[in-house]
């Protein structure tokens, strides 16, 4: 019996000296007030800005641009955007003010897409100055296969929502 009274008190002992080695203590966080979440601002880009986001993303990768090549060629590129997309908004504008009863329209028209020419051929002479001519074909094609897969996924996404 003193066996088991030796026994008793030495497991009481180490239980009591192991309680707190291996409890869980509780951490008390102070608590913020917040607003509720649908009160809070939440900051959204515009899709076409998250687009223009993606492309560079696309671009960038496809390039493997120095350092250097990068810090020069991405304020020319998005210069060579703004402008093209410029001229696009302005001649969507005059297809859409135009009548069937002006003459002067289509003239109007085909001179905005001269113009959108004109500004391709002036970025290709800065891009040529900053990238090799193989990087800047590969541009080229980047592009255009970012605008294809852009618009398979659009066409798929309305035949998904049966438009």
């Amino acid at each position: 019996m003193l066996k088991l009274i030796k026994y008793s008190v030495c497991i009481l002992i180490l239980t009591v000296l192991t309680y707190k080695s291996f409890g869980q203590y509780r951490i008390r966080v102070p608590v913020t007030r917040r607003q509720p979440p649908y009160r809070e601002r939440v900051v959204v880009q515009a899709p076409a800005k998250r687009l223009e986001l993606i492309k560079e993303n696309y671009i960038s990768r496809r390039l493997n641009l120095t350092f250097d090549q990068a810090r020069q060629f991405w304020p020319v590129y998005r210069q060579y955007v703004q402008d093209q997309t410029a001229i696009r908004i302005a001649k969507q504008q005059e297809l859409n003010r135009s009548s069937g009863s002006d003459p002067n329209a289509p003239s109007r028209i085909l001179d905005l897409e001269t113009e959108l020419v004109n500004v391709r051929k002036q970025y290709l002479e800065q891009f040529m100055r900053i990238l090799p001519p193989e990087k800047v074909n590969e541009l080229y094609k980047a592009e255009r296969e970012f605008t294809d897969e852009m618009v398979r996924q659009l066409s798929e996404r309305s035949i998904r929502a049966g438009n």
